[in-house]
């Protein structure tokens, strides 16, 4: 009787094969975490914030990436082999004729080696490039890794020297841009700046155009060229516009002995208002032939010659 009162008594005992738990139950779980450490507190999910905020700050002071690009056709593909064009992959169409190109574009991307080779069929090739006549051969070139506007004045300071660069407004052409990342590396300039909207960025074209140099010349991508402007003034940097109409003669220009940003504007267009009103001088390039422009490429390397003569 005692044996059914136990049961009907609702009262529950230690379970046989309980493993301790009731035991370690009662053990201590060790001192509490700091709060931002606690999952759910308040202080942990401001720290979290915080360093997204970080983050963010650093992806934006490398000025951020391009979008990757397709060099298509098989000319245009060996071309970029060629000229050193950065690549990740090179897709070959399945039972492709093989002439003197394909077999070019292979030795080359097997040679450069990092180059991974796919072999596609057609309509997946056609599907990539939207239809364009790729001739069987279509080049991936990765993202370019674009640096910020300050890297480039941190980089001249490292080496003990005055910065040398040169800013592109309002330039279209990749291979003016190109031309200008060239004259840059050729005459010991620190980079080129470019406005993140409505300027060229670092395609094949421009790539090529620089005949390898931008492998070592680096270009920076400003999300505002007249912030990207005013800040390399705090900086102690003079701000030099070329215009046709400049107050100044090339010649006569002092500040291209010390640290100088020259910016540099579309072909017709010039520079644009703001960045104009921003430049402390803007500087005229005589041309006793008459003619009304240069392309942007051509003012950027007649001027960083005369600021390499000077300061060699």
């Amino acid at each position: 009787m005692a044996a059914n009162n136990r049961r009907m008594s609702g009262k529950k005992g230690a379970q046989v094969g309980s493993g301790g738990q009731r035991r370690r139950g009662l053990e201590g779980k060790g001192p509490t975490p700091p709060a931002e450490m606690r999952k759910g507190h308040a202080k942990q999910r401001a720290a979290q914030a915080k360093t997204r905020r970080a983050q963010g700050r650093t992806t934006q002071r490398r000025g951020g990436r391009s979008a990757s690009e397709l060099v298509v056709g098989r000319n245009p593909v060996v071309e970029a082999l060629r000229e050193g064009v950065p690549a990740s992959t090179l897709y070959v169409q399945q039972f492709i004729d093989n002439d003197e190109r394909v077999r070019e574009a292979l030795q080359l991307a097997a040679e450069r080696g990092g180059i991974n080779l796919m072999e596609a069929p057609r309509p997946e090739l056609d599907r990539m490039t939207n239809g364009l006549n790729h001739q069987g051969l279509v080049l991936q070139v990765p993202p370019y890794e674009y640096a910020h506007p300050e890297d480039l004045v941190a980089a001249a300071h490292d080496e003990g020297q005055d910065p040398l660069i040169v800013a592109l407004d309002g330039v279209t052409d990749p291979r003016n841009l190109g031309a200008v990342v060239r004259s840059v590396s050729a005459f010991g300039g620190h980079g080129v700046v470019v406005p993140e909207r409505r300027a060229a960025g670092m395609t094949a074209g421009a790539w090529k155009t620089s005949a390898g140099t931008a492998a070592r010349t680096p270009v920076a991508r400003a999300t505002n060229l007249t912030r990207a402007l005013e800040a390399y003034k705090k900086a102690g940097v003079v701000v030099v516009g070329l215009a046709a109409d400049g107050e100044a003669e090339l010649g006569d220009l002092e500040a291209l002995d010390g640290p100088v940003v020259i910016v540099v504007g579309s072909e017709g267009k010039g520079l644009s208002r703001l960045v104009g009103e921003t430049c402390d001088v803007r500087v005229r390039i005589p041309m006793p032939g008459g003619a009304e422009s240069l392309n942007a490429g051509v003012a950027a390397g007649i001027v960083l010659y005369e600021a390499a003569r000077r300061r060699s």
